[in-house]
Parts: structure tokens; C-alpha cells; sequence
């Protein structure tokens, strides 16, 4: 086993994919302190700039001197509180639904949604860009599983037309793609869930407070209800600054998912303080709505740059900016070359993204100034001809 574990991660090395945690030693915001340094941060998905929020800490402060620290047990045992019920019950107003159901991390709520839904017999077709969670979740149901094209609703209908007509059908898509940061083409892929009689799920980690008129994600900005879409997964660690994970949607879904969710059913309920936070940054989507503004004229400022920069950006309109790469050492060498610059941007390589995709995952939040994004501007028109110039001399 030694020899073995160490041969992998030797062959990661040489791949230029080794992986290595840095130490954050402040809080989330536009300018940090990582491993000793500050740097300005364009890679967290802090999008609202919220995690630091004098309301959200002054709620978890507050819910801590009321409900103590842990959760204590799994919220079917006795760890279920009134402040976990209310925001479950304000997750369920704010996204226009019957219910909604809290869960630990968004990973966990896509693994417990997909396996109490789906099994055996059943078919599950889901987006060749969707999370690894929803993928893990696809093949650990049982159920037969396979990916479309990106995007791609030729191929779907395709793939939908060949099912037999035994089984139920579950079509699942990340509504914002976290590598790509474009969004899935969801009133389509409603229709055509409605045509086969598919049940169709939604991932907006990276939607739900950011998108919409009121913060309430992709279902807001396309204007689709519970019916056209049931199954609506949205985290509480991105744009609402906090932790966790939701599913919301109808009452039948959400007992199901109570009765059958296996990480629902036996994981510890999040510590009641934070999901007090939570609830804070809910209210804080309509009283601070200038946040949303902000963060959208920060991302047209910074592609208007990039585009007289001539940046490989990929097409995207949201928080998500990636700079296409390609070669694994190319997007180590630019991102350590930022880091010179003082400005950090994380490298995303294999097996994230795949081979010859490798990026710079440029995200950009309502905490950031139009000065911080000039200076990532000139920072990446400084160092990406050096990179270039750096790794065609690598062997």
C-alpha cells in the first residue's frame, strides 16, 4: 500500500497536478492574508462578500450564546432546532417553494437527493460538466446512468428518445457550471423533461443569491416554478456567505427526502449558529440588493479589460471568469506568477477539468473595487506573455 500510494502521488507530480493547501490566516474578503502574505483574492466564491458580514456575525454570536456550539445529533434524533426550522422555512419563501430541507454541504444533498430518488431500474441522464458530486451521486444510485454533450439539448433529446418506457427518469444539470461558470439552458431543459416525463434537478450552488432579482438563483431568473422545476439543490457557503446546503421543492419531495436521504437521515445537524448566519444573510439579499448590482459591474468592467487584453476568457456572464490555458504546467506557471504580483488565483487542472482544459478560475465578488480588478487586469497583461515565454522552454 505505501509503495503503491507513493507512486501516485509522484505520477501527480510529474503531471503537474499535485495538489497543496494554503493557510488562510484572516477572514474572507477582497484582501487576505495567505500562508504569511496578503494578496488580493480573486478565487473565492464569496460572491456577495458576505462571509464577514458584521450581521451575520453578530447572528451566529448570538445563537451561539443561545444553542451553545454543536448540533449534537442528526435532526431526526433531537438535533433538529427552531432556528434550523425557520430557515427552512424562509429558504422555501425565498425560492418560491413548498419546502425546503437543510443539509450539511451541498455534496451531501446531491448524494441524498439523487440516491432517494433514483435506484435500480431507473435512468438518470446528467450534463458531462456537472459536479463530481452529481456524478458520484448518478453512479452510486444504481441506476442507469449516462452524460449528454455539454449544453447540448440535441443530444439529450436523443439519449431521452432511446429509454425504455419502464423506470422513473431523472434529468440533471448544474445550473451554473462551477469550472465554466456558464449557465445550463433551463427553461429548454424543462420542456423537455415535461415532454419524456422526466423529473427535472437543479444544482445552483453557484446561482442562488447571486441571480435573479431578489438573490433567489437561477429558478428566479427564468422564471421557473416548482412544477417546471421539482428539484432545486442551492448551498449556503457561496453567495449567502455561511454553510450548508438546501433542497427545496414540493411536500411530497421533501418527506421523501426525510424519510429515504441517507445523509440526511444519519449525519449531525449543522450547528444551530450557523444557521442562524444564514438567516441573517437572507434578509440581507433585499436590504442590501446593491451588492448584486455591484458585483454585475464589476464582471462586465473586468471582460470589457480582458477583451482589450485579448484574454482567452471563456464565454460566461457570471462570477465565474475562467482564463483558458490549457497545459497543466502553463496554468501553475501564470498562477505563480500572479502571486508575484500579489494577486492569487487558483490553477485548476486534471482530473477537475479535463485534459488540455486546464485554467485560471478567475472569480469576482461585491467585495472587490473596479481599482481591484485593474490591478488583477495588469497583473494578468504582466505575467501571461512571461508564463508563455517560461513554459516552452520546459521539457
Amino acid at each position: 500500500m505505501i509503495e503503491a500510494l507513493q507512486r501516485r502521488l509522484t505520477e501527480r507530480h510529474q503531471q503537474s497536478r499535485y495538489r497543496k493547501r494554503r493557510v488562510l490566516e484572516t477572514a474572507q474578503g477582497p484582501r487576505v492574508i495567505v500562508d504569511g502574505r496578503e494578496v488580493l483574492l480573486f478565487c473565492s466564491n464569496d460572491y456577495l462578500g458576505l462571509a464577514n458580514h458584521p450581521q451575520l456575525v453578530a447572528a451566529m454570536q448570538h445563537a451561539a450564546q443561545t444553542y451553545g456550539v454543536g448540533g449534537g445529533a442528526s435532526h431526526l434524533v433531537c438535533g433538529h432546532s427552531a432556528v434550523h426550522h425557520r430557515l427552512e422555512e424562509r429558504l422555501a419563501e425565498v425560492t418560491g417553494r413548498d419546502r425546503a430541507l437543510l443539509f450539511s454541504t451541498g455534496y451531501m444533498a446531491n448524494l441524498g437527493t439523487v440516491t432517494a430518488l433514483m435506484g435500480k431500474g431507473d435512468h438518470i441522464l446528467e450534463d458531462r460538466l456537472n459536479h463530481a458530486s452529481l456524478l458520484d451521486a448518478g453512479l452510486l444510485s444504481g441506476a442507469k446512468f449516462q452524460r449528454f454533450h455539454h449544453n447540448d439539448l440535441d443530444d439529450l433529446e436523443r439519449r431521452l428518445k432511446k429509454l425504455p418506457a419502464s423506470g422513473q427518469r431523472l434529468l440533471v444539470v448544474d445550473a451554473v457550471f462551477s469550472m465554466d461558470g456558464d449557465i445550463a439552458p433551463l427553461p429548454e431543459l424543462a420542456a423537455l423533461a415535461k415532454k419524456y416525463d422526466a423529473y427535472l434537478m437543479a444544482d445552483d450552488a453557484h446561482g442562488f443569491g447571486v441571480l435573479g432579482h431578489g438573490g433567489a438563483g437561477c429558478c428566479e431568473l427564468f422564471g421557473l416554478d416548482q412544477d417546471q422545476l421539482p428539484v432545486l439543490m442551492g448551498t449556503l457557503g457561496k453567495g449567502i456567505g455561511s454553510f450548508g446546503a438546501f433542497i427545496a421543492g414540493s411536500e411530497l419531495l421533501i418527506e421523501s427526502l426525510i424519510q429515504f436521504a441517507r445523509p440526511y437521515i444519519y449525519t449531525t445537524a449543522m450547528p444551530p449558529a450557523v444557521a442562524a448566519a444564514s438567516l441573517a444573510s437572507l434578509d440581507l439579499l433585499s436590504s442590501e440588493s446593491w451588492r448584486r448590482e455591484h458585483l454585475m459591474a464589476l464582471i462586465s468592467h473586468f471582460k470589457d479589460g480582458a477583451a482589450k487584453l485579448a484574454l482567452p476568457l471563456m464565454a460566461s456572464n457570471t462570477a465565474i471568469q475562467p482564463l483558458l490555458v490549457g497545459d497543466e504546467a502553463l496554468a501553475m506557471t501564470i498562477s505563480a506568477g500572479l502571486e508575484a504580483e500579489g494577486v492569487l488565483v487558483s490553477a485548476i487542472r486534471p482530473p477537475t477539468v479535463a485534459v488540455g482544459q486546464s485554467r485560471l478560475r478567475i472569480t469576482i465578488t461585491a467585495g472587490h473595487s473596479v481599482a481591484d480588478v485593474d490591478v488583477l487586469l495588469a497583473a494578468l497583461h504582466k505575467v501571461l506573455p512571461s508564463a508563455l515565454r517560461v513554459t516552452a522552454q520546459l521539457p
